[in-house]
């Protein structure tokens, strides 16, 4: 598995309601990495694994802390593991891929998963990255073409 980022959007900076407040630390097999970057669709059968990962304790009201390098926000504890496969006649309904998770807490996650309805997961990837095959390559350097 390759990372390819881990985007932020903290609570500090979101009025305590952002959607996704941890780091998404996110993984991708190589040889469906370099497809993408290729052909700029992943192929059958991709896995994005998504690790959650919550901010370093805030010692400061903006959510950040002291670290030896200066302050900033740095990875705390693990909260989740979400997991996107891609299977295009079996996914269908959700332009090809299915969205898991395995927990949005502390270690261990769950061993299995059901599929995320499309509220939860699907609709948003379709409004907002339907066009790059249902993956936010915004927040990915590795992605768009960056590397």
């Amino acid at each position: 598995m390759v990372f390819i980022g881990a985007p932020l959007t903290p609570n500090s900076l979101n009025g305590s309601k952002a959607g996704f407040p941890e780091y998404h630390h996110v993984y991708v097999q190589e040889k469906n990495l370099q497809a993408y970057q290729r052909d700029g669709v992943f192929p059958e059968g991709t896995v994005i694994i998504k690790e959650l990962v919550l901010l370093k304790k805030a010692g400061y009201p903006d959510g950040s802390s002291d670290s030896p390098s200066g302050r900033g926000f740095g990875a705390g504890e693990f909260n989740g593991m979400d997991v996107t496969i891609k299977d295009t006649k079996r996914y269908a309904k959700t332009n090809g891929w299915a969205f898991f998770n395995f927990g949005h807490h502390a270690l261990p996650y769950e061993a299995t998963s059901k599929e995320a309805s499309e509220a939860e997961c699907a609709g948003c990837h379709k409004a907002g990255a339907g066009k790059t095959d249902m993956t936010w390559v915004a927040f990915y350097p590795l992605l768009r073409g960056q590397n």
